[in-house]
């Protein structure tokens, strides 16, 4: 490929896309999001990490946009990087524990946000039923 600016070949690229999950806790309960836009169907919140913007600062974020949650006690859990694990891009996520308290309103990118517990959790899109057994496996460890 050519750069635009001075015509030199340019190597291209195609690295995976940083992103964020977070788990938020509120009392036993973890919080979820039906999605607003594909692929729908109930996920953990999150999303995209933009540029110069620190992991940690992204999964605040990106809680409170699609929670209205203020996530406190934040601490990195695991990361994610399978390619297949979103089927719109390879997708690297960095995912987060938080506590919080109140009751999640759906915001940003989604329709609902709702409390479950481990026996009633939902039908999940992308890697998160992967993740979340991970979760219930370390508490339980």
């Amino acid at each position: 490929m050519k750069c635009p600016n001075c015509g030199c070949e340019v190597a291209v690229r195609r690295n995976p896309l940083p992103t964020v999950d977070i788990i938020i806790e509120i009392g036993t309960q973890i919080v979820l999001i039906e999605r607003k836009n594909p692929p729908f169907g109930w996920a953990l919140p999150g999303g995209f990490v933009d540029y110069g913007e620190s992991y940690e600062t992204a999964a605040l974020r990106e809680a409170e946009e699609e929670t209205g949650l203020q996530v406190t006690a934040l601490r990195q859990f695991h990361t994610y990087s399978d390619p297949g694990r979103d089927l719109r891009h390879h997708t690297a996520s960095t995912v987060f524990i938080g506590k919080a308290e109140g009751a999640p309103q759906a915001g940003d990118d989604a329709a609902r946000a709702e409390l479950f517990g481990e026996e009633s959790l939902p039908a999940l899109v992308f890697d998160h039923a992967r993740i979340l057994a991970d979760y219930y496996a370390a508490k339980r460890a």
